[in-house]
This record gives C-alpha cells, sequence and structure tokens, in this order.
C-alpha cells in the first residue's frame, strides 16, 4: 500500500527521485539543453528516458512518452504512469514527484486519479512466496499543480490511490496459488478486510446454505475437502433508507474441472477462477473508503470443483436456492451454478441493480479475447450505464445479445434447464442460464473469463492477476452516487 501521498502547488515544472529517496525541483528548461539522448526521445506511448542534469541538484529526469497526442487520453496518461513507476523502481528509488499538466482531454480531477492510478498498479509485485529479493513498489508519490487545481486534484488522486490499492488486492488474490487460499482463507481475508475498511460481514457454513436450498453451490462443493464458503459484505449496512445494489462475484477458489476434468495446459491457470470474488471483496473495500452513499452488497459464493468419488457427476439433477432443477451436462460449467444461487439470494435485498463478475466462459476468449469482458443484461439502462463506466475506467465491454431464440438450447428431458447448452453462442447460453435465476431486478453480467491473467508486462497491467472489472464497477457506483447526490 501506498505510504504517502502529498501535494504541492506552483508553476508546471519537472520533479525528480533523488539517490536518497527524496524530491528536488528542477526546472525544465535546465535539465533539457538538447543533445543526441533528447533528440532519440520520440514520445512514443511507452517510452521512457531518464536524464542525468549536471547543471542542477536533481540527480533524474523522467521523460515518459503519451504517445499520438489526438488519440491521449485517460487510459494512455494511466499506462504512461505505469511504465514511468517501473522505469522508477527499476532505478531503485521509491518516490516519485510528478507535475499536473493541463490536458484539454483530461479534467484535473481525473488527471490526478488517473496518475494515482497508473503509478500504483504500474509499480505493483507479488513476491510473497519469493525467497530473493525484489523490487519493491512505490511507496511515496507527490503531485505537484497550480494552487486552483489543488483541490480538485486532492479529490482525484485520494480516490486514484483508494481505487488502485484495491485492485491490487484483487490482483493478490488472484495471483495467491490455490493452497494458499482456499474457500475458508478468502472468507478469512473477506472478514479482515471488512473489518480495516468498516464493512458488514457474515459468512455461511455448508449447513446454512443447505437450509436456505443452495443445492447448485452445493452441488459443485461436494466434490472437494474444502468447505464451501458464501460471504456476504454490505457498506452502509445500517442504513436502510438508501437504494441498494449487489455485486456477486464467482469464487471458484481452484477448478479442475471436476470428473470431467480439464486438460493439463493451463490448468495451473485455474487459481484464477476465483477473480469475480476477490473483484467482489475489492469493489466493496473502495466503495467503503470513498464514502459511497449508497446500500452495497457484495455476495462471493466460494468453493473448489473437484474430482472425488463424493463429486457431482454428468446426468446428476440439482435443485437450486431458486427451486428450478437443473441437469448437469459438464461438471466443468461450474461457476454458473454457485452464481445462480448467489442471483436466488440477491432477491432478497429488493435492490435497484445487480451486477455479476465472472470468469465464466472460454467461449467469451474466442469472442472478444483477452482485453473484452462480455457483457449481458436484462435492462438497457443498466446496460447503457455500465458502457459509460467503462468508457471512464478504461476497462472495455461488448454487449452480447441475450436471444431469445437460443434460450431453448437449455431445455433438459430430466429437468427445468440443462447446465450448457453447447458450443455455438456458449458465452450468450451462459448468460441465458443466469438470467433464469435474476428475476425481479436489472441484471447485469460481465464475463470476464480470458481478462483475470495477463500474460505479459504492458502499460500499468502487471504479468499475472489483473483485477479487471473493479475499476469498471467502482466507477459505475460513483456515477449512481453522484446522480443521487
Amino acid at each position: 500500500m501506498l505510504n504517502r501521498l502529498a501535494f504541492n502547488h506552483g508553476e508546471p515544472s519537472c520533479y525528480v527521485g533523488n539517490r536518497h529517496g527524496e524530491c528536488a525541483q528542477i526546472d525544465i528548461g535546465r535539465v533539457l539543453p538538447g543533445g543526441a539522448a533528447v533528440a532519440d526521445f520520440k514520445g512514443k506511448a511507452g517510452q521512457t528516458l531518464p536524464i542525468y542534469p549536471h547543471s542542477t541538484d536533481a540527480v533524474r529526469v523522467l521523460l515518459v512518452g503519451l504517445g499520438d497526442k489526438a488519440s491521449f487520453n485517460a487510459t494512455a496518461l494511466r499506462n504512461a504512469c505505469g511504465c514511468a513507476a517501473r522505469a522508477v523502481t527499476e532505478l531503485g528509488l521509491s518516490s516519485v514527484v510528478v507535475p499536473l499538466w493541463s490536458v484539454e482531454q483530461v479534467s484535473p480531477r481525473m488527471a490526478a486519479q488517473t496518475i494515482a492510478e497508473g503509478l500504483i498498479l504500474g509499480s505493483y509485485t507479488f513476491n510473497e512466496h519469493k525467497t530473493t529479493e525484489a523490487p519493491r513498489p512505490l511507496a511515496s508519490v507527490t503531485i505537484t499543480t497550480s494552487a486552483d487545481q489543488l483541490a480538485e486534484a486532492r479529490q482525484g488522486a485520494e480516490a486514484g490511490v483508494i481505487i488502485a490499492e484495491s485492485v491490487c488486492l484483487a490482483r493478490d488474490l488472484t495471483n495467491q496459488p490455490a493452497n494458499f487460499l482456499s474457500p475458508t482463507m478468502l472468507a478469512e481475508t473477506a472478514e479482515k478486510v471488512a473489518s480495516e475498511a468498516g464493512l458488514y460481514v457474515q459468512v455461511l457454513e455448508e449447513s446454512q446454505m443447505a437450509e436456505l436450498g443452495m443445492g447448485a453451490l452445493l452441488g459443485v462443493a461436494q466434490g472437494s475437502e474444502e468447505p464451501a464458503k458464501f460471504v456476504i459484505l454490505e457498506h452502509n449496512a445500517d442504513k436502510p433508507e438508501l437504494p441498494t445494489y449487489v455485486i456477486i462475484g464467482k469464487g471458484i477458489n481452484f477448478d479442475s474441472g471436476g470428473l470431467q476434468i480439464k486438460g493439463s495446459d493451463g490448468m495451473g491457470a485455474m487459481k484464477g477462477d476465483m477473480t469475480g470474488a476477490g473483484d467482489t471483496l475489492a469493489i466493496l473495500r473502495a466503495a467503503a473508503l470513498l464514502k459511497l452513499p449508497l446500500h452495497i452488497v457484495g455476495l462471493m459464493p466460494c468453493t473448489e470443483n473437484m474430482p472425488d468419488g463424493h463429486a457431482y457427476r454428468p446426468g446428476d439433477v440439482l435443485k437450486s436456492m431458486s427451486g428450478q432443477t437443473i441437469e448437469i451436462i459438464s461438471t466443468d460449467a461450474e461457476g454458473r451454478l454457485i452464481v445462480a444461487d448467489a442471483l436466488t439470494f440477491a432477491s432478497r435485498y429488493q435492490p435497484r441493480a445487480v451486477v455479476d463478475l465472472a470468469t465464466l466462459t472460454g467461449a467469451c476468449v474466442i469472442a472478444l479475447g483477452t482485453s473484452i469482458a462480455a457483457l449481458l443484461s436484462n435492462n438497457a439502462e443498466l446496460t447503457a450505464s455500465l458502457e459509460k463506466a467503462a468508457g471512464v475506467s478504461g476497462e472495455k465491454v461488448w454487449e452480447l445479445p441475450l436471444e431469445a431464440e437460443y434460450d431453448e438450447l437449455l431445455d433438459s428431458d430430466v429437468a427445468d434447464m440443462m447446465n450448457v447448452g453447447g458450443r455455438p453462442a456458449g458465452t450468450i447460453t451462459a448468460g441465458l442460464f443466469l438470467a433464469r435465476f435474476a428475476r425481479g431486478y436489472p441484471w447485469a453480467h460481465l464475463d470476464i473469463a480470458g481478462k483475470e491473467l495477463a500474460g505479459k508486462t504492458s502499460g500499468h497491467t502487471i504479468k499475472g492477476g489483473t483485477g479487471f472489472g473493479v475499476r469498471l464497477v467502482t466507477a459505475w457506483l460513483r456515477a449512481i452516487s453522484e446522480e443521487n447526490a
């Protein structure tokens, strides 16, 4: 976590960390007189160049490319700051000072928020299980701006720190090996975060889930020695007058595929199948620390999908909390089963809207790749608000239709429905399955499969867990808060 966020004001100038980890102000005109090094700097997106001036007390100045001016936006700034953060930490520095330049395309508040997010996310590391010394993330960030922009910049940067550190929490959880993050361990982490952030938390045990009739979730859980957990988080739980919004996150702590076991290639990445639940915890943390004037509920159904003698089988029929019965066609389509019971549970809060995040279908990766989440919803207004939040956050979504013609693909001969509808339109039929349980409220599903783990480091994204969806849903909740203000 960032130890210090500071502000200064004055004329825009270039700042640099010195060899003692401190910051010194320098005159940009004295530092960059020209020369081959500066001439070689083209300002391409992601390009960085450290300068070592001789005529000032400053030791280092880092030039960072912002790319083409015509396409510059908050996402480009966030990526540039991520590149800058890594360049600074690779130089062995732990603090950085950044001027808040006046940019037409980005407001001072959003610029400050974006700078804070980019620097924190770009310097993220996950070294918990390494025995060798590794680079440390930034410990201190100072943003300098003009006096008339100071209040707005402070507001934006402080929000940026909260949001970015919440994303880092989600990244940590996704990066954890499954033997260090069982359902019980994830529930304990949720309790710890809730205590620190001021959230109400309750953890339901399997006996309580059975009393509620959560047969779909428990059907998935029965093949694992690890007990399932159902985590309930609430922000502003004591303020019933506030409008209620529910966030649901799929929490499969490890997905072997069940009896229809996955191939060995890539199975290690299945530790990230709980990313939806990790995102939900991070979103609730951000909402609490941002003090959003909403009643926000987070639901985290958590279990493993394992193949033992008690595991559910193809052909089995499970009875969900809604009372609807489900014929199991694929034991590897388990995420929709646990989310289904959570969607039914959500109705007790009479929510204004429900959003679920889940690494649900491989078909989503085929359709939209690793940068765009699928968005399916039963409400056009909710869809539009999430698409707008995606534009603000830079986390992309693309709407797929809940095509009624495909709904019959889920029909079963022995139960109310099957848990898969075949290979064609796999992401859409998964959404149609969930829609059968999302009744009585506006609902949207975000399929983040393929977005939870990055294969390489680029911009503010670090190889490994991404925390994709945290900034998007937080931006959506903040927009609702501002509309209700």
